[in-house]
């Protein structure tokens, strides 16, 4: 059975950046610089390991990030209930903010599927009831030609992730029970059946935390932050280990140009490590070249 030595190259976490307030959304440009969000004070941040961070842009609540098929920065601004996409040259426009004419609650995290479909969670019981226009948390998908859809109702989604075929998609639901979901998808993105891939509510002990960002390796491997650190899953949802980390870990993605160093945003810090195997690529990154 493997074990997080077999699964990580180095198991001490590197600090790269520190004094934040709450570190998430990381992301990595292939021009070998990263992307991180610092939520509590509107911070979008640009960094190269081994510089300080640079001030990108302010956002409204900016969390999750990803790339389009076109290089431009998709950002959930869950306090402006929205998404936001900014084009290479920094030029800020809202992506979408609404469903069948209903403001969104607060969008958390994005994710893009290699036909440019963005996957992207809303969910709902942070925003007072008298506020909502949609009652529950819900998964969408946002197609290349602009068509909205919900792939799925959800307690309270979160982090999420596509397996390496991109037939399963993989939500986090943070609140109540704790648990990683699986969503089995047609190849247009429609759910097919869902399940309970991992029970993620056990109590470690040590440093607290909760289902939230996640990423996914090339053999299909899911590491997604959870009680203590980082849970790493079979693609069976067997857990393998748990990276821990000395503050509340909220995201990682996988960078550098082998897609072998795992980025985790946690508390006031960025950290780092290496995997023995790389992260799925970004679709973008491999029309890049």
């Amino acid at each position: 059975m493997e074990t997080l030595s077999d699964v990580l190259e180095t198991l001490q976490l590197e600090r790269v950046s520190s004094g934040h307030v709450f570190t998430e959304g990381p992301l990595w440009h292939p021009d070998d610089y990263w992307y991180f969000v610092d939520i509590r004070v509107n911070h979008l941040y640009r960094m190269a390991l081994g510089q300080k961070p640079v001030l990108v842009r302010e956002t409204v609540g900016g969390n999750g990030t990803t790339f389009d098929l076109h290089g431009n920065l998709i950002n959930c601004e869950g306090d402006a209930r929205r998404l936001t996409r900014a084009t290479p040259d920094g030029a800020v426009s809202v992506l979408v903010e609404r469903f069948e004419g209903k403001r969104f609650n607060r969008p958390n995290d994005v994710i893009c599927s290699s036909d440019g479909t963005l996957f992207f969670t809303d969910p709902g019981i942070r925003v007072p009831l008298g506020e909502r226009d949609i009652g529950e948390g819900a998964v969408y998908r946002l197609t290349p030609a602009g068509e909205l859809h919900r792939v799925c109702w959800c307690e309270y989604p979160n982090g999420l992730a596509l397996s390496p075929d991109a037939r399963t998609l993989y939500v986090a639901n943070t609140r109540w029970t704790q648990y990683l979901h699986a969503i089995e998808l047609t190849e247009a993105g429609e759910m097919v059946r869902r399940r309970v891939l991992a029970d993620m509510s056990h109590d470690q002990g040590g440093v607290n935390g909760v289902p939230d960002g996640m990423k996914v390796d090339a053999a299909g491997r899911i590491f997604c932050t959870g009680t203590t650190g980082v849970w790493v899953f079979a693609p069976d949802g067997r857990r393998i280990g748990i990276i821990e980390t000395p503050e509340i870990c909220a995201n990682v993605a996988f960078g550098g140009p082998d897609l072998r160093t795992l980025m985790l945003t946690a508390s006031t810090s960025v950290y780092t490590l290496r995997t023995k195997m790389p992260g799925v690529p970004h679709p973008w990154y491999q029309r890049r070249g």
